[in-house]
């Protein structure tokens, strides 16, 4: 399969050498979370921030931060609620 830009992808993408692939959901997730080990280990929890929208729902925006302190271990996140 070949993505184009434009398209709605029906099915995660990894990067696999200078392209990207299809692959499971089990192979996609357990790359983003390798990623995000390592740049925290790397780099340290610091080196992570997320920005969450106001658009959400406050349960969501909850998640998004909870998970940003607890298993990165950062205080790095902001949204627009506040403005």
């Amino acid at each position: 399969m070949q993505w184009k830009r434009g398209e709605r992808l029906t099915e995660p993408l990894v990067r696999d050498g200078a392209g990207l692939r299809p692959a499971g959901w089990d192979e996609a997730l357990e790359r983003a979370a390798r990623g995000f080990q390592r740049a925290a280990t790397d780099q340290g929890p610091q080196a992570f921030g997320m920005f969450s929208c106001s658009k959400t729902t406050n349960e969501l925006n909850f998640a998004a931060q909870k998970f940003v302190r607890t298993v990165i271990g950062s205080n790095n996140i902001d949204s627009c609620n506040r403005t």
